[in-house]
């Protein structure tokens, strides 16, 4: 599978669990809690994927794009953060449904940067040959994608 194809498959995936999220009524806390949780894992496994493989082989083939990366490692910095302080937090806790509000709102804003501002810079610097094997990289790498958000390496940065 082509890389940014994999990747917008995934944000689609985080978008749906969103849209779980947001429906879900005031009191449905087990419900939040499991949809939380399988936000903190697509999410680590993504952020995981993207900075192993798919950043650097983007600022290799298209410099521009060193910005929009060292950007993007940023927001994972923040989001990772967040993943790992709504692991531990009880889903009745007042705060619960506040951090999953901003951490929806940090990975829209991501993902629609991505998207819109610099895939299809780098879906032309890469081309298809090469998308394809980051894309058959980085779906072996999920694989291997630590299940604790602060072991992604932007976590540290």
């Amino acid at each position: 599978m082509d890389g940014i194809v994999l990747l917008k498959e995934d944000h689609k995936t985080v978008e749906k669990l969103f849209k779980q999220f947001e429906k879900a009524g005031e009191n449905a806390r087990a419900e939040k809690r499991k949809i939380a949780d399988q936000l903190i894992e697509e999410l680590t496994t993504h952020a995981f994927i993207e900075e192993k493989i798919f950043y650097p082989a983007s600022r290799e083939a298209a410099p521009d794009t060193k910005d929009h990366v060292l950007e993007s490692v940023e927001e994972h910095h923040v989001v990772l953060w967040m993943l790992s302080e709504l692991k531990d937090l009880d889903s009745a806790d007042e705060r619960f449904d506040a951090k999953m509000t901003v951490l929806i709102e940090n990975v829209r804003h991501h993902v629609d940067e991505e998207e819109k501002e610099w895939f299809p810079e780098v879906r032309k610097a890469l081309g298809r040959n090469r998308l394809k094997e980051l894309g058959d990289q980085m779906e072996a790498a999920k694989k291997n994608a630590p299940s604790n958000p602060l072991a992604v390496p932007s976590a540290d940065a």
